[in-house]
């Protein structure tokens, strides 16, 4: 199934669906109309879900601590990945939070993240967001674990990693 979304062109080849869940336009069956976060695509497999969040960044080094050559840059610069961070997160724990109450998540749900950022940056936000989900069953009350998997990769590591959904940006888009 293919799907075109936020300038991103994704084949699903093995979903049993895959739709826009952020959906804006009010006549679609997949209207989101709530007033909570929504991870932008979900697409159904037979033994999972997979939630898509994708962002692409104009200026990727607000984002980056590393380069920073003054105190309240790099502070910035870390308040900046931490909204980042938590903005993601949120938009999974609503969205999941939303499925709940559809009933869908009876199976174990990946959460991708999609970020024009440099590898290392991803690869940090990628620990950071495993933690505060968290990935796996958190608590030992819990039956059900929230989310399975969740990765962070741009758009050359997530063709590397999901061959059989490759991902492309959609030409002219910014």
């Amino acid at each position: 199934m293919k799907i075109e979304a936020d300038g991103f062109y994704f084949d699903f080849t093995d979903a049993i669906e895959v739709f826009v869940f952020d959906e804006k336009d009010k006549k679609k069956p997949t209207y989101h109309g709530l007033p909570m976060k929504a991870v932008d695509i979900v697409a159904e497999l037979a033994d999972a879900y997979v939630y898509v969040e994708m962002k692409d960044f104009h200026d990727p080094d607000l984002y980056n601590q590393e380069p920073a050559e003054h105190d309240e840059d790099v502070k910035k610069k870390r308040d900046n990945f931490k909204w980042l961070k938590n903005y993601l997160k949120y938009k999974y724990r609503d969205s999941y939070l939303c499925r709940h109450a559809e009933q869908k998540v009876e199976k174990p749900i990946h959460y991708i993240c999609l970020l024009t950022l440099e590898n290392a940056q991803n690869v940090i936000m990628q620990k950071a967001l495993t933690r505060e989900l968290p990935v796996g069953r958190a608590s030992r009350r819990w039956k059900k674990e929230i989310v399975a998997s969740c990765q962070v990769v741009d758009v050359s590591k997530w063709n590397d990693n999901f061959p059989s959904w490759p991902v492309s940006r959609i030409q002219g888009a910014v």
